[in-house]
């Protein structure tokens, strides 16, 4: 059987580039964002206290169906030594994952708050004739209330930032490997090196010339074309933001990581971090 590891983190920070990257090792799966922390999630509510079938399912049964629907999920991928799944929820389900994998690792890819509300936003722009899912009519009207509603707690940014902060402080730490997606963009071979050092696997020879990786048909139906594709290589791209000075100071001060006071977490992350 293979090993489950894990990426998660914030948006618009790496994910889908990591995944697009590890995924060049041919005993490894990576992808995207899947739909296996939401099935999780809805089959404990299924089986719950709210549930009238609360009374047929033990502890121990909800966790064997849990490890089937996994090993199900990836059925097609059960020849690999390691399956990275990849959810922003997994940060915020690190003790339900210590239930069902005593050794499994989250690797999670971050950015500062300011530079992925300013991602989006390029996004945006980009596709001016696409009116994406990811915004209602009345918070897409402004830079202001689009951003509003990224960073709110239930929101694209909002939810797994703090998702991601409770996992930084919780008792499970030390399970985590931040990486800052400018040092994974400007000095990929390194990173990846730590990478595999965190998770105890022998390091592989990437290309990061030709990474190849895009979900474009699930990004035209979100209307937010180009959200996952994936630059052929790996290359640091500086330029000016687009948001408004005042937007753009107010979310750069919530990279709480910056400070590790307090957390086991291990940091590729920037001199000052």
């Amino acid at each position: 059987m293979p090993h489950y590891h894990f990426i998660s983190g914030l948006p618009r920070s790496g994910s889908t580039l990591l995944a697009g990257i590890l995924r060049q090792h041919s005993d490894f799966h990576a992808a995207m964002s899947s739909p296996v922390a939401g099935l999780m999630n809805g089959l404990l509510e299924q089986t719950g206290a709210s549930s009238e079938f609360f009374s047929f399912f033990s502890p121990e049964k909800r966790m064997n169906i849990i490890t089937a629907m996994f090993n199900a999920y990836y059925q097609e991928e059960l020849d690999k030594t390691v399956i990275f799944d990849t959810s922003r929820i997994w940060t915020a389900r690190m003790h339900q994952l210590k239930g069902l994998f005593e050794d499994f690792k989250v690797v999670c890819c971050v950015r500062n708050p300011a530079w992925i509300a300013d991602s989006f936003e390029l996004i945006y722009r980009k596709n001016p004739f696409e009116y994406s899912r990811m915004f209602t009519p009345t918070s897409r009207q402004t830079v202001y209330s689009r951003c509003e509603s990224l960073m709110a707690s239930n929101g694209t940014i909002g939810q797994p930032l703090m998702a991601l902060k409770e996992a930084y402080y919780g008792e499970y730490s030390d399970k985590l490997l931040l990486v800052d997606y400018d040092l994974l963009t400007q000095y990929p071979q390194k990173c990846l090196s730590l990478i595999y050092q965190f998770l105890g696997l022998p390091e592989y020879n990437h290309d990061f010339d030709n990474v190849v990786y895009e979900e474009s048909e699930f990004d035209e139906r979100i209307g937010a074309s180009g959200l996952h594709k994936v630059s052929r290589k790996v290359e640091f791209h500086p330029r000016r933001s687009i948001l408004p000075p005042d937007l753009f100071d107010k979310y750069k001060e919530l990279a709480f990581w910056e400070d590790n006071k307090g957390t086991q977490a291990s940091i590729i992350g920037k001199p000052n971090s």
